[in-house]
């Protein structure tokens, strides 16, 4: 049997392209859905005034949303997608002086206000860091707990962020996403055109990229929003 043989620059260029990591196309979210976080103008106070605030689900249920990470002291939690650092102090307080906190966004804007906050505050466990579209910048094995905020539905390339935020939690680690349900029929107009998809799909996307759910946990005062935790095997 005669092997094929390769001229030695398509040789290469084929090896490459076989070792070359495959990166994900552009998920289906509305066009421009992070830009108003990225726009050098963005207004940090507005932000912190539109979702701090009791109205808000996640800010007034914060305490039972908190605990569904479990977090003991001494652990490092990452705040993935902080805004304006909502849950950076619960979080603070939560881990203790001897843990850390990783705050991350894609945002220098928040990450600016946040760093901020914290130095305010006098935070020395918070660590305050920028991320980008694809990664959430974190070492490997480096934090015990993830956390997402009405986050996952921002995500632009879903399973690329996916893969980063496995690699950056050590195994048994825990990852709660919260975020808004999708719900033809009950669900409000703006957010059907916001949420590209309902939990069921964001579930599978995450147990696809190598989570498993570990429970739905009913918050109290929810109503738009779900809160499901995983484990990162």
């Amino acid at each position: 049997m005669k092997l094929l043989r390769l001229p030695p620059l398509l040789l290469a260029l084929a090896l490459s392209a076989c070792a070359a990591p495959q990166q994900e196309t552009r998920t289906a979210v509305p066009e421009g859905i992070n830009d108003s976080f990225l726009a050098e103008d963005a207004d940090v106070d507005r932000f912190a005034e539109r979702w701090e605030l009791e109205s808000r689900e996640v800010y007034a249920n914060r305490e039972e949303i908190l605990a569904t990470l479990e977090l003991q002291p001494g652990e490092t939690v990452a705040d993935i997608g902080t805004g304006t650092g909502l849950y950076v102090e619960p979080f603070a307080a939560a881990v203790g002086p001897e843990g850390r906190v990783l705050a991350v966004d894609i945002s220098p804007k928040f990450i600016f206000h946040v760093r901020e906050r914290a130095e305010a505050a006098g935070l020395g466990q918070v660590e305050v860091l920028l991320s980008n579209e694809r990664s959430a910048e974190l070492p490997e094995a480096s934090v015990d707990a993830a956390f997402l905020c009405d986050v996952y539905h921002h995500f632009e390339y879903h399973e690329d962020m996916l893969r980063s935020i496995r690699r950056a939690l050590k195994p048994g680690g825990r990852f709660v996403v919260v975020d808004f349900d999708r719900v033809p029929g009950v669900t409000r107009e703006w957010l059907m055109g916001h949420i590209r998809a309902g939990k069921d799909v964001f579930v599978s996307e995450i147990e696809a990229a190598g989570f498993r759910m570990d429970q739905e946990i009913e918050i109290s005062g929810f109503e738009e929003n779900y809160c499901v935790r995983f484990v990162r095997d």
